[in-house]
C-alpha cells in the first residue's frame, strides 16, 4: 500500500529502558543496526500497527511497555535505488513513518527475537539515547534524528536500580564505537570495545 508519491505508511519504534537507554536491534544475517519498525496493514490504525510489528520483531506485548508519546506528523525518507526490488523500482520511492516512544515495564527476559518463523532481528542491546544517530543507515539517519529529537521532551530521569552496575558493565562490552563503509553497496560493519 503506496501513497499518491510512493511511499508506505509505517511507524518506527524507540524503546527505552528505566535508564532512558533505547533498545537497538541487529538485522537478521547482515551488519546492519535499527530500530523496530514496519508497514502499517490495510485498515490499522498507526497504533495497531505499532503493537503488531513490536510483538512480531521483539516479542513484547502491550503488557509489557507503556506509550510515553508519538511524532505528531509523518516522517520521510527515501531510499536508495539500489536497495528497491528492480520489478517496484519508479513506483515505490521509500517510507512514511509516525514514531512511538515506548516505555519497557516489563524485563529483558520477556524479549523474545524468535517468535516469528522470519524474525528481523538476530541480536540486539540498550545504548544511549543519541547513539543510534551515529550507526543507522545513512539514508534513515535524517528520519532519526527528527524522530529522536522530537520525543526526547518525554524524557523523564532516568531510574536508579539495584542492578544497574551489572547493566553497566555489560554495556561497555557491547556500546559500537566505530563505523566502518566496507564497500559501495553501503554495507555496514560496527566495531564494539571490549572494555
Amino acid at each position: 500500500m503506496l501513497d499518491r508519491e510512493g511511499f508506505r505508511p509505517n511507524v518506527g519504534i524507540i524503546l527505552l529502558n528505566t535508564h532512558n537507554e533505547v533498545w537497538w536491534g541487529k538485522r537478521a544475517r547482515e551488519h546492519s543496526w535499527q530500530f523496530p519498525q514496519g508497514g502499517i496493514k490495510y485498515g490499522e490504525t498507526p497504533e495497531q500497527a505499532m503493537y503488531r510489528e513490536l510483538q512480531e520483531e521483539t516479542g513484547l506485548r502491550h503488557e509489557h511497555v507503556k506509550v510515553v508519546g508519538r511524532t505528531r506528523d509523518w516522517l520521510r525518507y527515501e531510499v536508495p535505488d539500489h536497495f528497491i526490488r528492480r520489478e517496484i523500482r519508479g513506483h515505490y520511492r521509500g517510507q512514511k513513518q509516525i514514531w512511538f516512544l515506548l516505555r519497557m515495564v516489563g524485563r529483558d527476559s520477556d524479549i523474545n527475537l524468535r517468535l516469528t518463523n522470519t524474525p528481523e532481528f538476530d541480536a540486539w542491546r540498550w545504548h544511549q539515547y543519541w547513539v543510534p544517530l551515529e550507526v543507522v543507515i545513512e539514508f534513515k539517519r535524517d528520519v532519526y534524528l527528527k524522530a529522536l529529537h522530537e520525543l526526547s521532551r518525554f524524557l523523564t530521569p532516568p531510574q536508579a536500580q539495584g542492578g544497574s552496575q551489572r547493566h553497566a558493565g555489560r554495556q561497555a562490552r557491547q556500546a559500537p564505537v566505530l563505523l566502518k563503509n566496507n564497500d559501495e553497496k553501503d554495507s555496514f560493519e560496527i566495531e564494539t570495545s571490549n572494555g
